[in-house]
């Protein structure tokens, strides 16, 4: 089973480029991050003549998350954060999907900092490590995918030293990852990567991609079931040389 999850920065703007991309991989469970649209405006035929089924919690303009399934249509577990701290953002949805729980989020960016949207991200985040430990306990393989906003150590982003005071790398929210990872979840890249340079993100401006001037802040976080099934885990880095992409790549994990 492979499990992606891509940030697609609008998922209307960039439909011909989501669709090349899940014509050519194939993979069995997608989970998206910014739609930027409503719920009446995600694009559900498109994604189903792709082959797929598909849950969503749009919103206007910002935001949104989606679960799509090959051949099959994800069961919807959850809709938003239990006591998350702004429920009119769209940024959690859960399903499962042949056996595995699969939660999809986009945690919140935080900039400027210090400031409101700082201080509601550091509110998110406490809302989901609730969530998180509740499910890491469960028996059967869970897998939280999606645009975390963190930079979880200086190796996952290049040039450190410029994001030191960043709302995606100050030490807040690289300690909450580290609890996460030390509670018992596994970061499916680093596990079987370890001493890779490897980015999941690369900026419009200055050439960023042409450069490889990137950032690691998309991740799939797996409980101990799934863990003990991962396979293989990567960057389809060809997608984000599209023309008119995302500014991220797609990041896939293969459980047995």
């Amino acid at each position: 089973m492979r499990i992606a999850s891509y940030n697609v920065n609008g998922v209307n703007g960039r439909l011909p480029v989501l669709l090349e991309w899940l014509a050519g991989t194939s993979p069995d469970v997608v989970c998206l991050q910014e739609l930027k649209a409503p719920n009446e405006k995600f694009p559900r035929e498109a994604i189903e003549g792709a082959g797929y089924g598909a849950i969503w919690h749009g919103q206007k303009s910002w935001n949104g998350v989606a679960i799509l399934a090959r051949g099959c249509a994800p069961v919807e577990t959850r809709r938003g954060l239990p006591d998350d701290p702004d429920p009119t953002q769209s940024r959690y949805i859960e399903a499962a999907v042949n056996g595995v729980l699969v939660g999809c989020l986009y945690l919140p960016n935080g900039n400027p900092r210090p400031g409101p949207k700082f201080d509601y991200k550091l509110k998110w985040i406490a809302a989901f490590e609730a969530l998180a430990a509740e499910l890491l306990a469960l028996d059967q393989p869970v897998v939280l995918a999606g645009d975390y906003n963190i930079i979880p150590t200086e190796r996952d982003v290049y040039k450190p030293e410029r994001w030191t005071e960043d709302a995606l790398f100050v030490t807040d929210v690289r300690e909450a990852f580290a609890r996460l990872t030390d509670a018992g979840w596994t970061d499916a890249l680093r596990a079987l990567h370890p001493d890779e340079t490897i980015y999941t993100f690369w900026d419009y401006f200055r050439h960023a991609f042409a450069r490889d001037a990137g950032l690691r802040i998309d991740h799939h976080l797996l409980n101990a079931a799934a863990a003990k099934r991962l396979k293989a885990a990567g960057v389809d880095r060809s997608a984000r040389a599209l023309p008119k992409t995302s500014d991220h790549a797609p990041v896939w994990i293969e459980l047995q």
